[in-house]
């Protein structure tokens, strides 16, 4: 049940805050220590090491620093040990020089057992023996302090003593192991003192209130001594018991990550503790594809290499800040203290970083990567289940856009309320035949005819005026409209195709669908079923789909894009260049046609870069047998250089707008048959002003 997140046995860097206290309190400790061994004359230390009961107290020291009492597993400070209640006895009895050895040897055999760190060793002992001189001294105050020669059994009498001396041995402990604590992990000393007093204060004064009793039975029955272990053994049981169950009910039982309880609990304290000056971070890191690692090797592999994952992470991050396991390959870091936004990125930029180192399990390599979303408190919200959300929103956005890590913006944030009244319109707008279909033809290069025109979706809202297609579209991504909308603009793209087909206008209408519709098994059906209704043969339309499609195998096997080939409708890939696909991969595709795209288009003649990144699609695009169409010709000097390279279509403002149903179909009756060569590009009275219309 060890903490992942326990990173104290990592030294403090030289220099720090923490490593100028621990090293003061080192200091003073161990030179209390010496002094106090100063007080034993030999003759004293030989009468001690004869005595039967001074080793059996030793023992019983050295036994109760083996493993300590914890109440709870989510606290900050580590448990209380019951060698605190032998060690406060060998105060009472021999004295502060043979307390403060007695409790140093144990300390020692425990870090020879549990194998800390030998700075926190140095620590507790340091702190246990100003612990121990601070009790001495109060004692010293009543009295005659107890020393080896005159031992000392307490009296009723000596009990507002006892209790003075326990309450400094316990407040000295306490602010020294807070103070190193707060310094370790950033938080403030007031925190870790209020999550952590009550705790400490019951088991000390249990210890502390029974070594008055271990005192008055050694020195009348010293055998009875070892019956103390008999309740310190029950008391452990209970102890353990119940930080079981703590542990269950706060962890992960894969990884020993803390769960989203023990992250809400954690995310609370950081809240409420922050100042004003400062931010908390919430990250929200998603794993990709590894649902892959499960589906081919099986969840036992998957298991492992989530718990490498929950190792890398706990290492990566500072001391104090806490990774948990939300389920599946999800996890959470929570910052409680970051100075901005720019340090969050840092952060999550060295989580990633620790990720991608490969990792090798059953004879394979795998090469992890996640995605990371950041959100921040207050910028972005003020509780927990906000910054949950918000940090989710963001991590959508890295994974969607490939970016790695993103930090939320509100802009982005597709589950505004403004953005859900929204998709409620759009709901609407679909069901009411409200959104409109506009048509911007494609011009064959060489000869200025007309190639096809592309189906542009437009949406007039009663309230918002004209919505971008940019700003509705991806949130129908998002939600369950995206198939409708679909639907939608097929059927009305048919419609306008059985019109125009029908009355002698045979031009082909390319329409925009989602990675996610191209693999729908009905949509083939759909798209049979309404070329049938509307008697067209399957050219009359084509469809487009962003060249991201190219990065998933799933296009390759997909029934519906095989049915999509046997049915005979053309398959066009949009906006090429902007994504890290390989032109080799169309060969696997049945796709007739790659549109440039217009980012790349617009600046061929004042960028050689683009204009070289231009000419090689054209040319690999020619020798695959496909169509290349140029996207977003503006001037008659690109549509030349176009021309020049062998592009074979392009569509743009510089031929025509988009239009409505209506004028589409004036245009393309004006503009059929055989059209004089460059009338497209060489000003004349069709040219169009992309700034005026």
């Amino acid at each position: 049940m060890a903490d992942p997140n326990d990173a104290r046995d990592s030294g403090p860097r030289m220099g720090s805050p923490l490593w100028a206290y621990l090293a003061a309190v080192i200091t003073i400790g161990f030179t209390a220590l010496v002094v106090a061994q100063w007080w034993i004359s030999p003759p004293e230390l030989a009468g001690l090491v004869r005595s039967p009961l001074f080793w059996m107290l030793a023992v019983l020291v050295v036994l109760g620093e083996l493993r300590p009492v914890l109440l709870s597993s989510s606290m900050t400070v580590g448990g209380t040990y019951p060698s605190t209640m032998f060690a406060f006895a060998a105060l009472l009895h021999y004295g502060l020089p043979v307390a403060v050895l007695m409790q140093a040897v144990g300390m020692v055999v425990n870090c020879a057992v549990t194998r800390k760190a030998w700075h926190r060793v140095m620590f507790n002992i340091a702190q246990a023996t100003l612990a121990c001189t601070a009790a001495g001294l109060v004692l010293a105050l009543f009295g005659s302090p107890p020393a080896p020669e005159v031992s000392w059994v307490p009296k009723g009498s000596d009990m507002l003593a006892i209790g003075l001396a326990g309450l400094a041995y316990f407040v000295v402990r306490a602010l020294l192991v807070s103070g190193a604590v707060a310094l370790h992990e950033r938080r403030s000393i007031n925190r870790v003192i209020r999550t952590t007093i009550g705790h400490q204060s019951l088991v000390y004064a249990g210890l502390l209130g029974m070594a008055p009793l271990v005192v008055v039975v050694m020195k009348h029955s010293p055998a009875l001594v070892p019956l103390f272990l008999a309740p310190m053994a029950a008391v452990y049981f209970t102890a353990t018991l119940s930080v079981r169950r703590d542990h269950q009910a706060m962890h992960d039982g894969l990884t020993g990550l803390p769960n989203r309880k023990l992250l809400v609990l954690s995310t609370e304290e950081a809240l409420a503790e922050a100042r004003l000056s400062e931010r908390v971070g919430l990250f929200l890191l998603d794993l990709d594809r590894f649902k892959e690692v499960n589906d081919t090797l099986g969840h036992p592999v998957g298991d492992r290499l989530l718990q490498i994952v929950a190792h890398r992470l706990t290492h990566s991050v500072r001391p104090g800040d806490v990774v948990a396991r939300l389920g599946g390959d999800e996890f959470a870091v929570l910052l409680p203290s970051i100075r901005d936004a720019a340090a969050a990125r840092e952060v999550a930029a060295r989580l990633r970083v620790a990720l991608t180192e490969p990792v090798r399990l059953e004879g394979m390599t795998f090469d992890l990567d996640a995605s990371v979303g950041i959100a921040l408190y207050p910028d972005h919200a003020p509780d927990f289940e906000l910054l949950l959300q918000r940090a989710d929103v963001a991590m959508y956005l890295a994974k969607e856009g490939r970016t790695g890590v993103e930090i939320y913006v509100a802009d982005k944030d597709r589950n505004s309320p403004e953005r859900l009244n929204l998709i409620g319109d759009l709901r609407r707008a679909i069901d009411r035949s409200e959104l409109r279909l506009h048509y911007q033809p494609k011009l064959d290069l060489a000869s200025g005819q007309v190639r096809g025109v592309e189906a542009l979706l437009r949406w007039r809202h009663p309230e918002r005026g004209m919505i971008s297609p940019g700003e509705f579209v991806p949130m129908a991504e998002q939600s369950y409209l995206m198939r409708h909308l679909t639907q939608y603009v097929i059927d009305a793209a048919l419609e306008q195709a059985a019109h125009w087909w029908h009355t002698g206008v045979h031009e082909q209408i390319s329409v925009n669908v989602s990675a996610r519709d191209l693999l729908d098994s009905a949509l083939p059906d759909r798209l049979e079923a309404g070329l049938a209704q509307y008697r067209l043969p399957p050219k009359a339309i084509q469809l487009e789909v962003t060249e991201r499609i190219l990065m998933t195998d799933q296009a390759y096997t997909a029934d519906a894009v095989r049915a999509l080939a046997s049915l005979g409708v053309p398959l066009a890939l949009d906006d090429f260049g902007t994504g890290y696909s390989s032109l080799v991969r169309l060969q696997r595709l049945p796709v007739a046609e790659v549109k440039i795209d217009s980012s790349f288009v617009r600046r061929i003649c004042d960028s050689k870069d683009d204009e070289r990144i231009v000419r090689s699609i054209v040319d690999l695009v020619r020798s695959l047998g496909l169509r290349s169409v140029a996207e977003g010709v503006e001037s008659a000097e690109v549509a030349t250089c176009l021309a020049d390279m062998g592009c074979d279509l392009a569509q743009g403002w510089l031929f025509a707008e988009p239009m409505s149903a209506v004028d589409a179909t004036v245009w393309l009756r004006k503009h059929r048959g055989p059209a004089t060569p460059g009338f497209c590009f060489l000003g004349s009275a069709e040219v169009l002003d992309p700034q005026t219309a």
